[in-house]
């Protein structure tokens, strides 16, 4: 049985992020948010797109006004208002000033602005009451940006600032990565689906409802097969059929080591090599880890098969499949769990013999996380505690037992409120 962190390791091992043209699409600037962009983007515009001002005010030069104070202010001409989108038609010359908004073009001749509160209008006139710096208040052409230098690398998740960066360059189709196919199922012969007339001794799937949303949150396109009775004739068919279809499959249920547990049998019996079939973490010892031989078009799916308990399920998912999937996305970094320091609200309590998760919620409090432990039994099967989940606080063997009030390791699953 590996520990958690080899667990990890191995599996961030397995995974091949994609790369290649065969794996790109090309979408529009609309479509492309939470992608991750495939190739490197330069722009053939320099930014700013010209010299500009950064504040309402003139456009001076600044020899004309490097002396002035409000004793002794300069008096400059206004030969122009220049707002922005307008090109200026005159060049600004000694004893002259522009009047300009922010984000207009700098006119020729002008060096620096003078802002509007540090001058005094008087009719076409301006008096200047303050000397400013050199330069001030003047955002020169490409002093952001230069033209045909990269801007943004492969890799990178596409979020607001980096469409925002895309749209300024007008590069409009924008080469990401497909979104990986993750195949889900769930096994076992007391499994419905909801909806369905629920008899004695069944129960409901909720696992690939659950899945399938985390699947699509990893920016990944989730493929539902549905419920497969514990017969292994069936498994066999529905693994065959979504290892032929996903990059990755994701099964509940059936990887334990009961006489209906069948799914590492039926992995072996297709070829797969199994990697992992359990991990030393409470909730979700019971993980399969396969890969299979690459098909023709070098296509290696990898394999999870995790514990039928929901809880176990989720738990699993946050801690090592989700990192897979961000790696395999072609995300260049920050594939890995994001862990804070919380500080714990109860008492927590481990038996030492596992590494074990407890579910509940972090929330910030005078700028320090805090972690409030769900309420209720922390059983496998009560997934209705798991309600409004953000964090699992993580007890290791050698620390079983972190008293209230003191730090605690948390897994940050989701937002913290």
């Amino acid at each position: 049985m590996l520990s958690v962190q080899q667990a990890e390791t191995l599996i961030l091992d397995l995974v091949q992020p994609l790369r290649g043209e065969a794996e790109w699409e090309h979408l529009g600037l609309l479509d492309a948010g939470g992608r991750i962009l495939a190739a490197e983007i330069c722009g053939n515009l320099d930014f700013p797109y010209w010299d500009n001002s950064a504040m309402d005010g003139y456009a001076v030069r600044f020899a004309d006004v490097q002396a002035c104070s409000a004793q002794q202010p300069i008096e400059l001409a206004i030969i122009e208002e220049i707002p922005a989108g307008y090109q200026p038609q005159h060049s600004v010359q000694t004893g002259q000033a522009a009047r300009i908004f922010t984000g207009a073009v700098m006119p020729t001749g002008a060096d620096t602005i003078v802002i509007q509160e540090r001058t005094q209008r008087k009719g076409n006139t301006v008096q200047v009451l303050v000397a400013p710096e050199p330069r001030a208040y003047v955002r020169h052409q490409a002093a952001f940006y230069q033209a045909g230098t990269p801007v943004l690398q492969p890799g990178t998740m596409l979020n607001a600032p980096e469409l925002a960066i895309l749209a300024t360059i007008q590069s409009t189709q924008v080469p990401v990565f497909r979104r990986p196919v993750v195949a889900i199922f769930s096994t076992g012969n007391e499994l419905v689906a909801p909806g369905q007339t629920l008899n004695p001794g069944q129960i409901v799937d909720s696992n690939q409802y659950a899945l399938a949303h985390l699947v699509s949150q990893c920016g990944a396109e989730p493929l539902l097969i549905g419920i497969v009775p514990d017969q292994p004739e069936l498994l066999k068919a529905a693994i065959a059929q979504a290892v032929a279809k996903a990059d990755v499959v994701l099964s509940s249920g059936g990887v334990s080591v009961g006489d209906y547990d069948y799914v590492d049998q039926m992995l072996d019996d297709l070829g797969a090599e199994i990697h992992i079939r359990a991990v030393a973490v409470k909730p979700g010892k019971p993980l399969t880890v396969a890969t299979f031989p690459p098909a023709g078009n070098g296509h290696s799916p990898l394999y999870f098969g995790l514990p039928g308990n929901p809880v176990s399920a989720l738990v699993s998912f946050w801690r090592f499949v989700q990192p897979a999937l961000r790696k395999l996305s072609g995300l260049s970094r920050a594939w890995g769990p994001q862990f804070v320091t919380a500080r714990s609200r109860q008492d927590l309590q481990a038996d030492g013999q596992r590494e074990t998760y407890f579910w509940g919620q972090l929330h910030l409090a005078a700028g320090t996380h805090e972690f409030d432990l769900a309420q209720g039994s922390h059983s496998s099967g009560n997934l209705i505690n798991l309600g409004q989940t953000n964090g699992l606080a993580i007890l290791t063997v050698e620390q079983p037992l972190v008293r209230s009030g003191s730090l605690v390791q948390v897994l940050q699953v989701a937002p913290v409120i």
